[in-house]
C-alpha cells in the first residue's frame, strides 16, 4: 500500500475516502441515539426503516446519478455530493420528528450514490498498473473494515466527553475535509466515447445491460448475493444471538462485530499477495464456497444449548465470514475493469454499486423478519441456502477459461470500419479477435464454441487500428 500512496492524486483520494468513512461512522453511532431521543423502544423500527431508505436510494439513484455526471466534471461532482452531505449531517441535530429522519437520511444516500460509484470509476484511471490498483482495492476495503472497528470505539470517547448531537458535527466535518481534498486535486476526466450512446436514460441503463450481457458479471451480482446473504445475518442477527441465545453482555456484541472485521482486515491483507499468484476467478468462488459452511455451522451452534465452546465458535464463525466476504468484494473491481471500456467504467461501477445493494435489500428484511418467527436456526439455513445457490450460480455462469481476447464475427459492420482491424471475411461476416467488452459495437457475447471459421472469399479490409 505504501507504494500506491507515492501517487498525489490517489493518496489526495484515500485520503478524502478515509475522513468521510470516519464522519460517516460517527453519525451512524449518533442516528441511533437520536432515532431512541425521538422513538423510545420504536428505534429499531426508524433504524430499520432508514437502512430500507438507505438501500433503496442506492439501488435507484446510482445509475441516474452517474448517467448525468458524463455531462458534469468529476472533481465538481465529488466535492459537491460532500457538501451536500455535510449540510445534511449538520442539519440532522435540528430535526424534531421521524419523518424529518427519513428525509435527511434520503438525501445523505442519495449523495453518497452519486460521489462514490465516480470515486471508484476514477481509481483504475488513476493506477492504470494492476497489481497498484489491487492494492489501492485492498487499501479501500482495509478502510472500510478499519472504520467499522474504529469509529464506534472514537464515537464511545467523545461521547465521554460531548453530547450526542455533536457527533454530528464530526460527520459534517469529516465530509468538508473530503470536499477540500477532492477540490484540490486534479482528477482525470472521463474517456470521450466513441460515438453518441444516447440520453440520461440510455446511460443509466447501459450497466446494467452490462451486467446480464457479460458472463462474469453476471457471476460477481450472484457472488454479491452470497456476500449479502451471510453479511445480513452477521449485521442484523448477532445482537439477538450474543443477547439472547448465548446471554451475554451488551459489550460482547461489539467483540462479535469486531471478529468480523478482523478477519475482513487480514484477507484484505493477504489479497495482493495471493491474487498475483491464482486468478480472481478461483479466489472469489472459493471464498464463497466457505459461506454456506459457516452458516450451516451457525445454524448447528443456535439449534444446541449454548457451552464454553460457543462462544469462541461465534467468533471463529464471524471471522471467517468476514475474511470470505473480504476476498469476495475486494476483487470485483478487478473484474469490472476488464469487463468495461474505459468510457463505461463509471456505468459498469454505479450498475454494480445499484445491483449489489439490491441483494442487501433483499436479505436485510429476511434477516430481521425470520429470525423473531422461525428462530436464528433456521434464519442461518434459508440465508445459508442462498449463500450456496448464488454460489453454484456463479460458478456455472463464470467460464473456467475466461480469457480477455475473443474472437468473433461481426455481420452488421460495413468492409472497411474502422472497428475492422486485422479482420477477414468468415462466417457470414468479419472475424477479428481483441480485448472483448461490451459496448457499441458488441451487443452480446460470443458463444463458447466461437465464430465459425470459413476461408474468406472476399478482399480483405483495410488494416486501421480499432478502440477496445
Amino acid at each position: 500500500m505504501p507504494s500506491v500512496l507515492r501517487n498525489r492524486t490517489y493518496r489526495h483520494l484515500f485520503t478524502a475516502q478515509v475522513v468521510a468513512l470516519v464522519g460517516t461512522g460517527l453519525a451512524t453511532v449518533a442516528l441511533s441515539l437520536l432515532a431512541y431521543d425521538l422513538a423510545g423502544g420504536g428505534a429499531p423500527a426508524v433504524l430499520g426503516t432508514a437502512l430500507a431508505i438507505k438501500m433503496t436510494a442506492y439501488v435507484t439513484v446510482a445509475p441516474l446519478a452517474t448517467a448525468v455526471a458524463a455531462r458534469v466534471p468529476r472533481r465538481t461532482l465529488m466535492a459537491a455530493t460532500d457538501l451536500v452531505r455535510a449540510g445534511v449531517a449538520a442539519a440532522l441535530p435540528l430535526v424534531s420528528e421521524v419523518w424529518q429522519v427519513y428525509v435527511l437520511v434520503f438525501l445523505l444516500q442519495a449523495a453518497s450514490a452519486a460521489f462514490t460509484p465516480v470515486f471508484q470509476a476514477t481509481i483504475p484511471q488513476v493506477l492504470p498498473d494492476e497489481q497498484d490498483y489491487t492494492r489501492a482495492l485492498s487499501a479501500s476495503r482495509l478502510a472500510y473494515d478499519l472504520e467499522s472497528l474504529c469509529s464506534p470505539v472514537l464515537a464511545a470517547a467523545l461521547l465521554t466527553v460531548v453530547s450526542y448531537d455533536r457527533l454530528f458535527a464530526g460527520t459534517a466535518a469529516g465530509f468538508l475535509a473530503s470536499a477540500a481534498l477532492v477540490a484540490a486535486t486534479a482528477l482525470p476526466g472521463p474517456a470521450a466515447p466513441a460515438e453518441e450512446t444516447g440520453g440520461v436514460h440510455a446511460r443509466s441503463a447501459f450497466g446494467t445491460r452490462l451486467f446480464r450481457a457479460t458472463p462474469r458479471l453476471r457471476a460477481l451480482l450472484a457472488l454479491d448475493l452470497a456476500v449479502a446473504a451471510a453479511g445480513s445475518l452477521v449485521f442484523v442477527d448477532t445482537v439477538a444471538l450474543v443477547r439472547g441465545h448465548l446471554g451475554r453482555a451488551e459489550g460482547a456484541v461489539s467483540v462479535a462485530l469486531g471478529a468480523y472485521g478482523a478477519g475482513s482486515v487480514l484477507a484484505a491483507l493477504a489479497l495482493p499477495r495471493l491474487l498475483r499468484r491464482t486468478t480472481d476467478r478461483a479466489v472469489m468462488l472459493s471464498a464463497a464456497a466457505c459461506l454456506p459452511a459457516v452458516l450451516a455451522a451457525v445454524a448447528v451452534l443456535t439449534a444446541t444449548t449454548p457451552g464454553p465452546w460457543s462462544w469462541p465458535a461465534l467468533l471463529a464463525a464471524w471471522a471467517a465470514i468476514g475474511a470470505a466476504c473480504s476476498a469476495v468484494l475486494t476483487p470485483g473491481g478487478r473484474v469490472i475493469r476488464r469487463s468495461a471500456a474505459d468510457t463505461d467504467l463509471p456505468a459498469a461501477f454505479a450498475a454494480r454499486f445499484s445491483l449489489s445493494h439490491g441483494c442487501w435489500l433483499l436479505t436485510y428484511p429476511l434477516a430481521g423478519w425470520l429470525a423473531p418467527w422461525a428462530g436464528l436456526a433456521l434464519t442461518a439455513s434459508v440465508l445459508g441456502a442462498a449463500a450456496l445457490a448464488a454460489t453454484a450460480a456463479a460458478a456455472a455462469m463464470w467460464p473456467v477459461r475466461d480469457p480477455d481476447r475473443l474472437e468473433h464475427v461481426h455481420p452488421d459492420l460495413p468492409p472497411g470500419h474502422p472497428h475492422l482491424a486485422d479482420a477477414r471475411a468468415a462466417g457470414g461476416g468479419w472475424l477479428h479477435g481483441h480485448h472483448y467488452v461490451i459496448d457499441q459495437h458488441h451487443h452480446r457475447w460470443p458463444g463458447r464454441a466461437g465464430p465459425r471459421r470459413k476461408t474468406p472469399r472476399r478482399s480483405r479490409p483495410g488494416s486501421l487500428r480499432s478502440p477496445r
